[in-house]
């Protein structure tokens, strides 16, 4: 099986990159797969603090391969074509984003270009993420017939809120990361030939704090967003309990 993704380990920091720019970085349940384990392996090394993950070329992930719904104007058939495929993956995906949301150590997205779909919501699993300027973001499973999955939409409430969400996800519109950052979605805007320096950077500032505390704040602050929502479970209530103990 030829490898989809590249990873380095340096200075207790693994570069994780998605190697498939002539397809735009797609994901499919092979390299989904590959990914899990890159994923496991990354979560069981206690040497690693900080996992960057980004892409090659001019994309960060374009999301689901679409390659069988690509020219079918149908809409009927684009959306059975679609599920169809969408029914392979989907608990792959799943897992892997909650693999990276709940991974102990910090995770920072440097997106390099488009992350659309499922790329999107890679991203949005992350801790922090960084973009270039003009990077393209956008979520197309409306227009293909299918909901947004429960995971990504639930990230994407617990960052900004309902009204938002709803706009992101039932319009399908581009956005840039010039208009992200405003939102809160992209933490930093850096020129592509600083993006990668610059994640290091910020790599380099948590590993250079305490594990303990690095981790249980990350951990928190999940707990509190309610980002810990699976695609294959019911709507869940955001609201907070706070229990007061004497």
């Amino acid at each position: 099986m030829t490898k989809t993704f590249l990873v380095e380990e340096t200075n207790q920091v693994a570069t994780v990159t998605f190697n498939r720019p002539e397809k735009r970085n797609p994901f499919d349940v092979e390299n989904l797969k590959e990914l899990e384990t890159i994923l496991q392996n990354l979560r069981d090394n206690a040497e690693v603090r900080v996992v960057i993950i980004t892409g090659s070329g001019n994309t960060f992930c374009s999301g689901a391969d679409v390659t069988s719904v690509k020219g079918v104007t149908d809409p009927a058939e684009r959306e059975r074509l679609f599920a169809e495929a969408r029914k392979k993956r989907v608990r792959l995906i799943s897992r892997n984003f909650s693999m990276v949301e709940n991974l102990e150590q910090v995770t920072i997205a440097a997106v390099n270009g488009y992350a659309v779909g499922g790329g999107w919501g890679l991203a949005l699993a992350c801790d922090f993420r960084l973009a270039v300027p003009g990077a393209k973001f956008w979520v197309p499973e409306v227009d293909y017939g299918s909901p947004l999955s429960m995971g990504a939409s639930a990230r994407l409430y617990s960052m900004v809120g309902a009204a938002r969400a709803k706009e992101i996800i039932m319009t399908c519109e581009r956005y840039t990361s010039e208009q992200l950052a405003e939102w809160g979605l992209v933490t930093k805007i850096v020129p592509a030939d600083k993006l990668l320096p610059a994640a290091h950077e910020l790599a380099d500032k948590m590993v250079a704090k305490s594990p303990k505390a690095v981790t249980g704040s990350k951990l928190t602050v999940n707990a509190l967003a309610g980002i810990a929502a699976r695609e294959s479970i019911t709507i869940p209530d955001h609201r907070i309990f706070i229990h007061n103990q004497n």
